[in-house]
């Protein structure tokens, strides 16, 4: 990812449909969170198009960019995942699963015919499906007291961080992301709230 403190990813489901001699590219796109969430994705559409050939896919997840698969699902080596997760990479996306479902048209494409074919499926599916553009967050732990609570979520509010956890107990405990780009200001605005304290989680 170029910029750090953001990255791009989809927040909706899409489809798009390539046909060439015969044989039928269905793409499919997900929001994507870990793998799995692969499986369940592949099942559905398994069940949906039972009769399909071959059922490729590629997905990237995280920030770090560690995490990703691709898989040809029978087809030549490299002519199907790879090129996938290519056209994921070419627009920077992550927390995403592209799976694109081929119905044999009876005609032998060749490599390049593939590659052409999952290629543009996939870039297909990329342009019906809008990226958004997400804060890269930090992983705090909050622990404060009820009295404090009213403070700390106009904070929270304030500079967009995302509760991920609340438990609420003899105090108050609040899993939250912090957007890279204004921890500065959101350990400061902490800093003023009595009895809170904050901890980075690994």
């Amino acid at each position: 990812m170029k910029d750090k403190d953001y990255y791009f990813t989809i927040e909706t489901n899409g489809i798009a449909e390539f046909k060439d001699r015969g044989s039928r590219f269905l793409a499919y796109s997900f929001p994507f969170k870990n793998s799995s969430d692969f499986k369940k994705h592949l099942q559905h559409l398994k069940k949906e198009h039972p009769k399909a050939s071959h059922y490729c896919f590629a997905y990237r997840y995280g920030i770090d960019g560690n995490n990703f698969r691709s898989g040809d699902d029978g087809e030549p080596s490299g002519t199907a995942g790879k090129i996938i997760l290519g056209q994921i990479d070419s627009k920077e996306l992550t927390d995403i699963l592209l799976v694109v479902v081929r119905y044999f048209g009876g005609t032998l494409l060749g490599t390049s015919g593939l590659i052409n074919a999952y290629k543009t499926a996939s870039s297909l599916v990329l342009q019906c499906t809008p990226s958004i553009q997400k804060p890269v967050e930090i992983k705090y732990e909050l622990q404060c007291n009820y009295t404090e609570m009213n403070e700390v979520m106009r904070i929270i509010k304030q500079f967009n961080c995302t509760v991920l956890k609340n438990e609420m107990q003899l105090f108050c405990r609040i899993e939250m992301g912090i957007p890279k780009n204004k921890i500065k200001e959101v350990l400061s605005a902490f800093k003023e709230v009595k009895n809170a304290e904050l901890v980075l989680l690994q």
